[in-house]
């Protein structure tokens, strides 16, 4: 993994100013995307039955929620 992180620092050192704001431009949405995969991942492994409601139950609840006073 060093060699790959090696070979994208030399990468990076070799473009100009205008390249790495394109290359960002690029970059930036696919980072997101994998920090969002890794969170899902995660939350699929803590998951448990139970942990969430069905259409139902939260059309049922929602009306209660929305009198509950809301305090911060």
């Amino acid at each position: 993994m060093n060699f790959l992180r090696s070979r994208a620092h030399n990468l990076i050192d070799q473009l100009s100013d205008d390249e790495l704001e394109t290359l960002w431009g690029v970059l930036e949405p696919l980072y997101c995307d994998l920090y969002m995969l890794r969170a899902i991942q995660t939350a699929k492994r803590a998951h448990n039955p139970g942990d969430t409601l069905t259409r139902e139950e939260a059309i049922r609840l929602l009306p209660l929620l929305q009198s509950a006073p809301r305090t911060l």
